[in-house]
């Protein structure tokens, strides 16, 4: 296996134009902080829009025919996620700059937002998107397949109902933060797909970009490469998916999103979906969607489908270890710093550095990251839109209830 290369890979991230994200989120930043969480490839994210394609182009140069690079390193795979007549949420990735401008062109009659917006809305459905992707020779996916307003699964039981005649060519998912393998795996159509664990990052800090990301098994990266990997073809895969535990993710669980209390499914059924405390809505979980649609009573994974690794941003694991509720606190930050100067990357801090030498630079984040790698990290889950929030082992959760209703987006 020497002729191949490992690749962790975030295919998902946003640009500075769009909504809601970090004005920091430009090439050079994000180029400069993938190193830090250990990422080899990232994403362009937004690459449809005409300001942000200008930009990258500023800031990164060819590496080859579809990979562009920053001058560190850090190696860039032209990337778009848009939103369907049907509100459904697609990535798509590109081979060239000729191809992003050949899908620009042809988007360009369908959409009011696309100069605007970083994610513009193509009033297209997903078979006609399907087509010309694919004749373009790009590759199309869904991204966080599962979330209740821009999930595919929130408008089909099915993907091939999305994609119609081209469902066969579609080699890829985006899991999302809410959902894993494990879970997916209970749904036997699901089974022809090469899942991926991206971040979905509106900042370029390493507790969002990377926060779940995949490695990948490549002769060399290039975009044909990353396909066949998608396609599990020649001895390429990918052969490991590194992600958030779901309970973390924001609609994991049922829950109103007023008041934030956790519904079973079947009271929220039997509510019609209302919450009787506040009357707001019921968003339904993530974990019961897949109920819904599972045609298995267990998940069965495929031969080829590679192990599912939950991880949690240092900076979160430190902030618990040292009892600071803000991980942006100086504290903490100079803690993180400490320990990426003395091991490289996160990823590494989190996975691989021995717990002996962790805790030369600091005991008790030592133990803790053992805590992590042995799952023993307790969750009030997410729902509703609100991440859930770490406890320390041995907590108990129904203390934290009345915390609910005022539970930060960290």
């Amino acid at each position: 296996m020497a002729d191949y290369i490992e690749c962790n890979s975030d295919f998902h991230i946003h640009g500075l134009y769009s909504q809601a994200v970090s004005k920091d989120m430009i090439p050079n930043k994000i180029a400069e902080q993938a190193p830090l969480k250990g990422l080899d490839l990232v994403a362009t994210g937004d690459i449809l829009n005409p300001k942000w394609l200008k930009l990258i182009k500023e800031q990164l140069k060819p590496f080859n025919a579809s990979i562009l690079q920053h001058e560190n390193g850090t190696k860039f795979i032209l990337q778009a996620e848009i939103n369907d007549m049907n509100r459904v949420h697609h990535i798509i990735l590109f081979p060239s700059i000729s191809k992003v401008e050949e899908i620009r062109e042809a988007f360009k009659s369908k959409s009011r937002d696309m100069d605007i917006d970083g994610r513009p809305t193509i009033r297209m459905n997903g078979e006609e998107i399907a087509d010309l992707c694919t004749k373009a020779d790009c590759m199309i996916g869904f991204s966080h397949a599962f979330t209740p307003y821009f999930g595919i699964f929130s408008k089909y039981n099915s993907y091939k109902q999305c994609y119609g005649s081209h469902w066969n060519k579609i080699y890829f998912m985006e899991l999302g933060l809410s959902a894993d393998t494990n879970m997916a795996d209970k749904i036997s159509e699901l089974h022809n797909l090469t899942f991926t664990s991206n971040s979905d990052s509106h900042s370029p800090w390493p507790n969002k970009m990377g926060r779940e990301f995949n490695r990948l098994q490549l002769k060399e990266i290039n975009f044909e490469e990353v396909k066949k990997a998608f396609k599990r073809e020649n001895g390429r895969g990918c052969i490991l998916n590194i992600k958030f535990n779901p309970l973390e993710g924001k609609y994991h669980k049922t829950r109103c999103t007023g008041c934030l209390i956790f519904y079973e499914p079947a009271d929220a059924i039997r509510l019609k979906w209302r919450c009787p405390n506040c009357n707001k809505p019921i968003k339904k979980g993530v974990d019961y969607r897949i109920h819904e649609l599972a045609d298995l009573p267990e998940n069965v994974h495929p031969d080829y489908r590679p192990k599912c690794i939950h991880i949690i941003p240092l900076s979160e694991i430190i902030s618990l270890a040292l009892n600071i509720s803000n991980a942006w606190s100086n504290r903490v930050q100079t803690a993180w710093k400490e320990f990426i100067n003395e091991f490289g990357n996160e990823i590494n801090v989190l996975l691989n550095v021995p717990l002996e030498e962790l805790s030369r630079i600091n005991k008790t984040v030592s133990e803790y990251v053992g805590l992590f790698r042995e799952n023993k990290i307790q969750y009030v889950p997410g729902g509703a839109g609100v991440y859930g929030k770490l406890l320390k082992p041995g907590a108990k959760i129904n203390e934290v209830k009345k915390e609910q209703k005022s539970l930060d987006d960290f």
